[in-house]
């Protein structure tokens, strides 16, 4: 039986349980990006970002906890829901020995994930980072894929895909991690993938660039993150 996670009365592992369980199982299946496999993804994300960081002890459970919560407020609304996962996690938080100076805490960083991002202190900024660890992976243009087709399907208003990676262009061209950890880790990747998505709106705008930017196997950037 794996070890529960306590730390100053803290029962991080038994919420754990209780919040991926509640993801994985409540969460709407047109949801592609914001899911049970986002969150894991994102607590991959805090703990690497963290140890390279040096945050550890209670404040590595509260950012943990928080990337829990982060996207709960999904289970009712696709918009805004970052007051939702709060209030969820004011709701049961206290049922796993969090104290109320902990929610707090935690509640903060669940608010300092909101587009756009606007962290203060060290442990906001790790939790943002991790959020948008994915920009600068090579698995970005999947999940942006995924994100892409869970707004279609969540919003009435139709939107093509030369409008959708416009959008990620200027968003992507716009930012900047927060960590000197999360840049060195993923700056050349997201610099790489942002030339990308250039040349993906060059096509759109006239498809004769289409040969000029077929990447051949020679030209397929590194592995390095």
């Amino acid at each position: 039986m794996k070890k529960s996670a306590i730390f100053g009365h803290m029962n991080y592992t038994a919420v754990e349980q209780r919040i991926l369980s509640k993801l994985e199982n409540e969460l709407s299946p047109s949801l592609h990006y914001h899911n049970y496999e986002h969150t894991l993804d994102v607590l991959h994300s805090v703990e690497q970002i963290s140890a390279m960081e040096g945050v550890n002890g209670e404040e590595l459970l509260l950012i943990k906890t928080a990337a829990l919560f982060h996207d709960a407020g999904y289970l009712w609304a696709y918009d805004d829901n970052e007051p939702l996962a709060c209030s969820l996690a004011r709701k049961v938080l206290p049922d796993f020995n969090f104290g109320a100076s902990q929610v707090d805490t935690i509640c903060q960083l669940i608010m300092a994930t909101q587009i756009p991002q606007q962290p203060k202190g060290k442990l906001a900024m790790i939790l943002c980072d991790a959020d948008l660890d994915y920009i600068g992976r090579d698995d970005f243009f999947p999940i942006a894929h995924k994100l892409f087709r869970e707004w279609t399907e969540n919003h009435e208003r139709a939107i093509e895909s030369r409008e959708w990676y416009t959008r990620q262009f200027l968003f992507m061209r716009d930012h900047e991690y927060f960590t000197d950890s999360a840049r060195s880790l993923r700056n050349v990747k997201k610099k790489q993938n942002l030339g990308k998505i250039a040349q993906l709106l060059s096509v759109f705008e006239n498809p004769s660039n289409f040969e000029a930017y077929a990447i051949r196997p020679s030209d397929k950037p590194s592995d390095t993150p």
